[in-house]
């Protein structure tokens, strides 16, 4: 015992943990009573137990085990924290407890089990016991299955998941132990007792035997509804709920109940889903095709096998529904059609929703297809109709089945009625809007009048079942004009429709109809009996009570294209409504007589036709007395206004007896019930009298009051027609201004444009002036209404006219439409959401449905189809080059467009980026082209769109998002959210596409009224972007909440966390109690408001709308917040929901008289005290990072003096609505009030600051357009900011510069100009020169661009303090991170350099040499001369204007400006001179600009157009002097196109990617054009030089910049070696490139080969290799002496320089090497004595010894291969070519060939002897007389060819010196006297040139390399000549040796870049030698200017011209 007593003392939690069991089961007992005692569930007690409930239920002690079980489930029931332990103990109980013998302790685990489902945590519960269904005990699994057999039987299928059950069930079924089986059994029985008939489909597989024995289970089951007996915590409310509704016998909440119970589990969520594509036959395709029908047939079978399974895994069938639509629509045996259906049918039930997307193509097909006429192929079709209807909604297809409707087939029509009758059924109220139900009615009741009876039939069961789904009420007005026998035939049919939804849908119409009945009857008033006779209704009950309700409801939806909201309120309302249905039959004028006699005075009657006026005058008094007193229900009005009408009738003279007879008619429309039939009678009479001056007024009033009688948009159809019918033009611009004012009166629902717009027209072509007036007036009108669609109707008028209704809409843009002040019942009340959500829609898009749609299916052919999916991606574009093309000329096209979805799907997963953005821009035009009807793509194409928001550029992102708010803005948002689909892409694990999709619907789904229930789906995904771990999901995640958990509520949302971790649902429910405080409430149909008061027939103005009275229309007109017109009115709909709390409801007439006064009030001197506070410190001084709430109070109390009370209100108001409202009044208020709004500018600004703090973006643009105007204002007023004002605004203005919205950060630019205009310039730089010190990259680039432009206006001396000190904090950001701001920085230090000239570099002081080297290369490229500072001049405002029209905007480099402005400014240029100017800021090298820019040129302008200036630098123009004139060859090159290409060239080397990448996108085509690629000629070094200079700036720049995307750059890559490639493809073009740039580009590309960086990028190794096909392209196609020179040179640079990479010059070599294997084709072509001369030079730089020194042995054995092969080709000739080589002897190269030669001819056996060798060399050539015959007609070829004519005489000259003795007559005399003679004299100016070149050198000595020997002279003037085409590629590439050999180390090929400087100088100079000259002296001048006889005074000359190059260049 002593044992014991230790134990006894110890605490009840030690134990719990003894190892003696009797210590154990003590301490469970005692817990047990401890866990009773507790009263809190929070108590902390129950968490030190947390650990041990495990233990007490797997204790290994039965006894004890028992009792810990029960004190287990005390605690699960009572603790709070019970939870946390679910998964431990349940584990435990499966694994210990339910393998006890003893029946209490499996009663007890299951018990607790159940405990735990109830405290929420069945999942859990679920899970484990899932997991003990694998247990190898049977125990255990029999005990699983009944515990979850027993929580299911309690807690319902709500609460436990079916489908983990059934997925185990059919393994349970076979297991081999009975009571497995047994218990499977009898949860199966359970499990079907909730889902009925699901259970079927998952268990057929099962023992039939089983099967059996379970379906007489099933029977015997109880048919009603089962009912959880047990609920959650949360839900134990509802039980005690149920209890009371039971005792009280209510079922209605059960019912409800019920009805969210049983379809809760369908079977098709309970299947595995199966993947058949993989599974069809390899052949199936072809098979499919084969013309055997049994081949079909065996395909076809193979694919309904497949189909058979009942789930499908998605995946994309597009090719598969292509094959069987196919079939069903073009196989002539009707056994496959019928098949085809069947697959199909198969493959829609299979796949369900995701099937939707091919819906479209296949439902026309199979519609067609319903002229066969045997019954099998019939139901095949009809199934296959159904089953697809069920994938997608009747919208998407609507359509299709419209289209099928006219077609003349009766069995086709008789099919389609039958397939929209059960589509119908499908159907519910809310389903089948009435938008959607208007065109089917349509089309139907055309089908009841049809010949054959059974297309009637058909028609009468789809009218009757559309009747019992939505209700009379909505489909009355449809039925107007049916008669009595038919409608009797369709209510029949629709009262034996079974739904498909049970009745529910039917009664909830009734119920709804009902509802409103009291309110009705007490606001109208009982109306006559007449009227309840006509109403045809089959319950007259209510309808004695309410006349109204059934009369009141459709009207309103029968108006001629709007519906609008059901159900009104309201008398003058009431009796417009009641004629629509209720059409009053045409009375006889006998009738008419008797019934106004019982009404009228009888001497009134008799006096109606007298013939004095004035008996006629006291005849209409006494009329309107008595019809002022009669009563409504009395008044009969049609014969009152037949009486009005008899004799004289409307043609009565006397004015006075008019006006009141139309005043009468006026009366008689507001007070009686007047009809359409009343109306007629009287409107032609009004119509004529509208035009009288007398009487017009009064005949308007009687109009509008029948517009409210009838209603506008018939009574407007009606007096338009009789308007334009008759020929009075004051008639017709006077109905057109009632019209106007009727519109804004009444709004503008309803209306038909269509007709108006066809009188419209008709009036703008009238003659008189006043009808067109009027006529462009009220298109003014309809502009508020319609938007600028409205455009589209007239675009065909003359300019004039056009210019007129532009200007007219000019002055409607931007103002809202008034609020309707007559009529407005109409619009206010609104019905079910979905009707009110229609509205807007048809108003909206009612232009947009009358357009034109063009059908395009036809010009979708399969070749364009097959071009969009070519491998090629040029191609691909083409092709989407096409469809774009085809789309902006349809402007507006039909649905239907055949294969094109999925031809732009696959493009938008494009590799190639550029397509995808150019499908997503396709995308948008087809949204707008295709209207609403888009929606039917939203499946198939505006959810890929969706994915590609995860694409990781951002500007392809910006391009998806674009293109899914276009969808979205024509399709409403239902279409998105509806199915799986976009829960799958949010499910997709990528980031960016995360947050833009959250983001974008964090943006939508605020603004909608109700969404479909699929939106649920998303919030598991919702939840893992919660905690997802990039910050921006997380952050877009917790801003979408709110908006979730508004149209979901917090209980679902909640509901939805169970799935989560413990630990993520904690913070995940946190999160959504803080959005539910944030939580907006939906937007209300926001006219509900309106119709409260009774009656409704008070004025308007009393009605306390949501908002203030301006605001009124948006109450009124737009139910449902369209984006476009929100926007306009600044309205946004959660802003209305939440102003219908905010804003008391006083009347708006003490609003009104509020308003009235000034809104700014003049203190004296207000400001003043204001600004000495400020000093003194009295008050805050304006300085802030955000606003804090002193600084807005301090604010507020210094406004209230000098601000109205009204509108200070408005703009301290916490809704940004408010702050829109004050703005507009501002705008409004400004030209009015100008010395107010002066008087508190300083106010005023400061408040407009606070809004730069505002997050919402139209305040924002609404404050910088009032900005804008403030601003004008100033300046025309001459005001001056003060400096208090410019210091608490400007800096805040500025921040705003950084916005990532281009458009405010234009606008802010802009106002940034205008207050240089009223503060002085140099006193904005410090302002702005801080902004450049932002941490927003934006902000820091704009501000220094701005510093540019005020550099370029105003001068050096605005900089401050110091243009010095300026400068160098603008310089800094030369190196700054960013692209953009390096970009401006340069741009601004350019602008400086070009009013300041070259004292910037002392300004700016020293930079690193990088940032040096960009600058450099900047001012360069931008080619500017130093213009003289403008001098500082504040005041001038023209001068700034002008400056930023046309230069500031140019700063923006961007796809902003068109390449074909460009390029046609370029043009311009090269023709005008001025034109130059133009591009002042585009720091680009434009060779032409520079060619322009020559002031002295000016007045001999005309004179040089003749001689074609650009002539002068095409190589390909000017061949040899003299031969000019009459080169066979000449081909004269159009200027313009020319210096076109010089200006695209010129942007090739943009520092801009996108203007780089646009260039040489055009030089690509014309280079791939054959004809055009000839105009590249003479361009080709040009191009070159600048396509390296790119190269360097992107290896230097680019690719160092962090924030570039590197994807631009691979792109601008692809688009270099593209255009390389397609210019070394054309051999002529290849040719024309010279040794330097040749040099320079090798250079560039085996740097760019080279670079690590590109390796490590995506596509890198793919622009590796691409580079690689082009560097031998090069080597291949180029001048094979200018690339072999161009090696030689690179390679000796390359080991020169101690920083080039070994690697470098290992390349270097290769290139040589190939060169070496080409040479033996080669050879004849190649300048030998050039390429020796190259290697001499070498040589001498390299001597032997130093060779050896290098590392690598590849340099000399590289050398000696290339000598070695020259030796072997060319034989001992190869000594002769030693001509250009000074001092041979001397000359390494000499002695190494020789003893080459020597060692060859020992080789042979031949004499050695140095003497022999031109003996040799005449063996050789005799032994090879052919070899020479053909080496002279390979010359003669040349100079006969157009490229090569000049290396061809060069080589024949060399030729003839070498071999005098050749003959070349045979080759010369079969061609003509012209080719002699042009041969002749080419060889003889070789000979003049060769003979004064060799003189030179002589003359000069050997100079030093110093700047003055005629040499370096000459070398330049070399490269002069070069570029200028005057080169003969032969001979004169090269320099004499001596300048050479003077600096051996220096390469002698001129770089490209000394090359670029030169020709900018030679531009200049060869002007000025044409002004002294005609065009052939100065040829001979220029390139025969070495014939001169002395010299000496060639040196001079040479000095001369070279000293003016230098004096132009500086």
């Amino acid at each position: 015992m002593g044992d014991d007593s230790e134990w006894m003392k110890l605490p009840v939690d030690q134990k719990c943990e003894h190892k003696l069991w009797k210590a154990r089961l003590n301490g469970y007992e005692e817990s047990l009573k401890i866990f009773q005692k507790i009263k809190d569930e929070k108590s902390p007690e129950w968490s030190k137990f947390l650990g041990l409930i495990k233990k007490f239920v797997t204790d290994s002690n039965a006894v004890v085990q028992l009792k810990g079980l029960e004190a287990a489930l005390v605690y699960v029931e009572n603790a709070h924290v019970a939870g946390k332990t679910t998964g431990e103990v349940v584990s435990g109980v499966v694994s210990k407890v339910f393998n006890q013998p003893k029946a209490k302790a499996k009663e007890l685990g299951i018990e607790i089990c159940l405990m735990y489902i109830e405290i929420e945590k069945g999942e859990a519960v679920q899970e484990e016991l899932l997991k003990g269904l694998d247990s190898k005990n049977p125990k255990i699994i029999v005990a699983c299955i009944e515990t979850l057999r027993k929580a299911l039987s309690e807690f319902g299928s709500k609460i436990i998941l079916l489908k983990p059950i059934i997925k185990v069930l059919p393994k349970l079924f076979e297991s081999r132990e009975k009571a497995v089986r047994d218990e499977a059994k009898l949860i199966a029985v359970e499990i079907y007792r909730w889902i009925r008939d699901a259970l079927r489909p998952p268990l057929q597989n099962i023992n039939s035997v089983q099967l059996k024995e379970l379906e007489e289970e099933w029977v015997k089951l109880p048919t009603g509804a089962p009912r959880p007996t047990r609920f959650l915590r949360s839900q134990q409310e509802l039980e005690a709920k149920l209890e009371q509704q039971q005792s009280a016998g209510g079922d209605a909440e059960g019912g409800g109940d019920d009805g969210d119970e049983v379809p809760q589990i369908d079977a098709y969520e309970l299947l595995e889903a199966v993947e058949i594509l993989s599974k069809l036959p390899k052949d199936f395709y072809d098979k499919i095709e084969a013309k055997k029908w049994q081949e079909r047939k065996e395909a076809l079978e193979a694919v309904e096998v497949l189909v058979k399974n009942p789930k499908l895994e998605a995946g994309d069938y597009a090719d598969l529904v292509k094959a069987l639509k196919k079939v069903v629509g073009k196989d002539t045996n009707v056994m496959l059609v019928a098949l085809a259906a069947k697959c199909l049918t198969g493959l829609a039930v299979g796949l369900r929703k995701k099937f939707g997307q091919y819906a479209g193509h296949v439902v026309p097909t199979i519609l067609e297809k319903f002229k066969e006429k045997k019954p099998h192929v019939v139901q095949a079709l009809q199934e296959a109709m159904d089953a697809i209807f069920l994938t997608t909604t009747l919208q998407n297809i609507s359509e299709d089945v419209l289209a099928v409707m006219d077609n003349k087939n009766p069995t086709i029509k008789q099919q389609t009625s039958l397939f929209i009758a059960r589509s119908f059924r499908h159907c519910t109220a809310s389903t089948l809007p009435k938008s959607l139900l208007k065109p089917f009615c349509a089309a139907l009741l055309k089908h009841i009048n049809d010949s054959a009876p059974e297309v009637r039939d058909a028609a009468f069961e789809a009218l009757g079942t559309a009747l019992k789904v939505v209700g009379e009420k909505v489909v009355n007005p449809f039925l107007v004009d049916v008669d009595k026998l038919k409608l009797d035939k369709i209510k029949e049919c629709s009262e034996k429709v079974e739904l498909v939804h049970g009745k529910k849908a039917g009664l909830a119409a009734e119920k709804k109809e009902c509802k409103p009945v009291p309110g009705r009857t007490a606001a109208s008033g009982a109306a006559g009996d007449k009227d309840t006779k006509d109403i045809s209704a089959p319950k007259p009950g209510p309808l004695k009570k309410a006349p109204a309700t059934k009369a009141g409801g459709p009207p309103k939806k029968g108006k001629p294209t709007a519906p609008g909201g059901p159900g009104s309120a309201g008398t003058k309302n009431k009796k417009g409504l009641e004629t629509k249905e209720i059409v009053e039959p045409e009375l006889s004028l006998e009738v008419c007589e008797e019934k106004a006699s019982a009404v009228l005075p009888a001497t009134c009657i008799q006096l109606l036709d007298s013939s004095n006026w004035k008996e006629r005058l006291a005849c209409m008094e006494e009329f309107q007395k008595a019809v002022e007193l009669m009563d409504r229900t009395d008044m009969p009005c049609q014969a009152l206004v037949r009486m009005l009408a008899k004799k004289p009738g409307w043609k009565e003279t006397n004015f006075q007896v008019m006006q009141m007879k139309l005043h009468i008619v006026a009366l008689i429309a507001q007070k009686g019930n007047f009809s359409k039939t009343s109306a007629q009678i009287v409107l032609d009479g009004l119509v004529d009298k509208i035009g009288d001056v007398k009487c017009g007024n009064n005949a308007k009033e009687a109009m509008t009051a029948i517009a409210e009688a009838c209603m506008l948009p018939w009574t407007a159809e009606q007096v338009m027609s009789m308007a334009f019918s008759q020929k009075n033009p004051k008639n017709q611009s006077e109905t057109l201004n009632w019209l106007s004012n009727a519109i804004k009166e009444f709004g503008f629902s309803g209306l038909n444009v269509k007709a108006f717009i066809s009188n419209v027209k008709t009036a703008l072509a009238a003659t008189n002036p006043a009808v067109r007036t009027s006529a462009i007036t009220l298109l003014g009108v309809m502009y508020l209404y319609v938007g600028p669609s409205l455009r589209m109707f007239f675009e065909d008028e003359k300019p004039a006219l056009l210019s007129q209704i532009d200007a007219e809409f000019e002055k409607m843009q931007g103002q809202s439409p008034p609020a309707p002040t007559r009529g407005i019942s109409k619009h206010s009340t609104s019905g079910a959401d979905e009707e009110d959500g229609d509205e807007p829609d048809d108003g909206g898009n009612d232009v947009v449905d009358l357009l034109p749609r063009t059908e395009i299916s036809d010009k979708i052919t399969s070749e364009l189809v097959s071009k969009i999916g070519d491998k090629n991606w040029k191609i691909r574009k083409e092709g989407l080059d096409e469809v774009a093309g085809i789309i902006n000329e349809a402007k507006f096209i039909q649905p239907n467009i055949g294969e094109l979805p999925t031809a732009l799907k696959g493009r938008l997963n494009d590799s190639n980026k550029i397509l995808v953005q150019q499908t997503l821009n396709i995308l948008q035009q087809l949204a707008v082209a295709m209207g609403p009807n888009i929606k039917q793509h939203v499946k198939n194409l505006g959810i890929p769109v969706i994915t590609v928001l995860g694409d990781s550029k951002n500007n392809v992102r910006a391009a998806a998002l674009a293109t899914v708010n276009a969808w979205a803005e024509q399709t409403g948002m239902k279409e998105w959210l509806e199915g799986e689909d976009l829960s799958e892409e949010l499910k997709k694990e990528n980031p960016f596409l995360r947050q833009e999709l959250l983001g974008w619907l964090a943006e939508k789904l605020p603004t909608l009224r109700s969404t479909p229930t699929d939106l649920i789906l998303c919030v598991p995904h919702l939840y893992s972007c919660l905690e997802d771990r990039n910050g921006d999901v997380r952050k877009k995640a917790q801003d979408a909440l709110p908006f979730f958990m508004m149209h979901l509520g917090y209980e679902k949302m909640a509901k939805a966390t169970g799935k989560l971790k413990p630990t993520s649902k904690d913070q995940v429910l946190a999160m959504l109690e803080k959005a539910k405080a944030n939580m907006p409430a939906k937007p209300a149909a926001p006219a509900k408001a309106t119709s409260k008061p009774a009656g409704g027939s008070a004025p308007a103005k009393f009605q306390p709308a949501s908002a203030p009275v301006e605001d009124s229309v948006s109450g009124t007109v737009e139910p449902k917040p369209d984006p476009k017109k929100a926007k306009a009115l600044g309205i946004s709909s959660k802003a209305k929901s939440a102003q219908g709390k905010k804003v008391p409801s006083k009347t708006s007439l003490k609003d009104d008289e509020d308003k009235s006064g000034p809104v700014f009030i003049v203190v004296p001197n207000g400001k003043e005290q204001r600004m000495k506070d400020e000093k003194g410190l009295k008050v805050l001084k304006w300085n802030f990072t955000t606003p804090r709430d002193e600084y807005i109070e301090q604010l507020k109390t210094q406004m209230s003096s000098c601000v109205a009370k009204w509108l200070q209100d408005e703009m301290f108001h916490s809704d940004f609505q408010h702050h829109n409202k004050a703005l507009a009044v501002m705008v409004d208020h400004l030209e009015s009030e100008k010395e107010g709004v002066i008087g508190c500018l300083d106010l005023i600004l400061k408040w407009l600051t606070l809004r730069f703090f505002d997050t919402n973006t139209s305040v924002l643009m609404k404050a910088l357009e009032y900005l804008k105007l403030l601003f004008t204002l100033l300046s025309e007023e001459e005001y001056h900011l003060t400096e208090n004002e410019a210091s608490s605004f400007i800096p805040y203005l500025i921040l705003k510069v950084g916005e990532p919205k281009d458009v405010i950060r234009k606008d802010v630019r802009a106002i940034l100009n205008r207050m240089c205009l009223v503060y002085p310039a140099s006193k904005m730089f410090p302002f702005i020169m801080e902004g450049t010190k932002s941490k927003n990259s934006k902000q820091r680039a704009e501000c220094l661009e701005e510093l540019g432009c005020l550099v370029e206006s105003y001068g050096m001396n605005v900089c401050q303090p110091t243009p010095g000190k300026a400068l160098k904090e603008i310089a800094i950001h030369i190196g700054d991170r960013d692209n953009a701001v390096r970009n401006a920085a340069l741009n601004t230090i350019v602008t400086v350099y070009n009013v300041h000239g070259d004292q910037v570099f002392k300004l700016i002081g020293t930079l690193s040499e990088k940032d040096m080297s960009m600058l450099e290369e900047r001012i360069k490229r931008s080619a500017k001369r130093p213009a003289a500072a403008p001098v500082k001049q504040v005041e001038e405002k023209p001068q700034r204007t002008q400056s930023i029209s046309s230069n500031a905007n140019m700063l923006r480099k961007g796809p902003a400006e068109d390449m074909s402005s460009k390029l046609n400014q370029a043009r311009s240029m090269s023709g005008h001179p001025e034109a130059a100017q133009m591009v002042r800021r585009e720091f680009q090298l434009d060779l032409d600009e520079i060619e322009n820019d020559n002031g002295t040129v000016r007045c001999e302008m005309p004179e040089l157009v003749q001689h074609k200036l650009d002539d002068i630098f095409e190589p390909v123009l000017i061949p040899e002097p003299k031969i000019r004139a009459v080169s066979p060859h000449f081909d004269d090159m159009h200027s313009n196109t020319a210096s076109t290409i010089n200006f695209i060239i010129s942007q090739v080397a943009s520092g801009d990617i996108n203007t780089s990448i646009q260039a040489l996108t055009q030089i690509d085509e014309v280079l791939r054009q054959e004809d055009k690629a000839e105009a590249m000629s003479g361009h080709i070094d040009q191009f070159l030089i600048a396509t390296f200079m790119q190269l360097r700036l992107v290896y230097n720049t680019h690719m160092a910049d962090e924030k570039l995307d590197k994807d631009e750059i691979i792109k601008l890559y692809s688009c270099i070696i593209g255009n390389m490639i397609s210019l070394f493809q054309i051999e002529s073009l290849a040719r024309e490139a010279s040794t330097g740039v040749l040099k320079d580009l090798m250079h560039g590309l085996i740097t760019l080969m080279l670079d690590s960086r590109i390796e490590d990028l995506e596509e890198g190794q793919q622009v590796i290799r691409s580079v690689n096909l082009l560097v031998v392209k090069v080597l291949e196609k180029s001048d094979q002496t200018n690339i072999l020179s161009a090696l030689l040179v690179l390679l000796q640079d390359s080991l020169l320089a101690t920083a080039s990479s070994p690697k470098f010059s290992e390349l270097v070599m290769k290139c040589l090497w190939r060169m070496v294997r080409l040479l033996p084709d080669t050879i004849n072509s190649i300048n030998l004595d050039r390429i020796l001369l190259d290697i001499h030079i070498f040589m001498k730089v390299f001597p032997k010894e130093k060779l050896k020194q290098c590392k690598s042995e590849f340099p000399i054995r590289t050398l000696k291969t290339l000598l070695h092969t020259l030796c072997k080709l060319k034989g001992p000739k190869i000594l002769d070519h030693l001509t250009m080589i000074d001092n041979k002897n001397e000359s390494e190269l000499e002695a190494h060939l020789c003893r080459m030669m020597k060692h060859s001819m020992d080789q042979t056996g031949s004499k050695s002897d140095k003497e022999t060798e031109k003996g040799a060399s005449r063996i050789d050539e005799k032994s090879s007389k052919a070899k020479v015959n053909d080496f002279l007609a390979e010359i003669f070829k040349k100079i006969g060819s157009k490229e090569n004519t000049k290396e061809g005489l060069a080589e024949l000259y060399e030729y003839k010196k070498k071999y005098s003795d050749a003959d070349i007559e045979p080759f010369l005399k079969n061609s003509s006297q012209f080719f002699q003679s042009y041969v002749e004299r080419g060889l003889r100016v070789i000979e003049m040139e060769r003979e004064g070149k060799g003189r030179i050198p002589t003359s000069t000595g050997n100079t030093n390399g110093e700047e003055v020997g005629p040499s370096v002279y000459l070398e330049r003037l070399k490269i002069l000549r070069q570029r200028c085409g005057l080169d003969n590629t032969k001979q004169d590439d090269r320099p004499p040796l001596t300048s050479l050999l003077s600096k051996p180390a220096v390469p002698t090929v001129a770089s490209s870049t000394d090359m670029l400087h030169s020709k900018l100088s030679q531009l200049r100079e060869s002007r000025e030698q044409h002004q002294h000259s005609d065009l052939d002296s100065n040829q001979t001048h220029s390139s025969g200017s070495m014939t001169t006889s002395s010299s000496t005074a060639n040196i001079d000359d040479l000095k001369k011209r070279l000293e003016r190059i230098k004096s132009s260049r500086k």
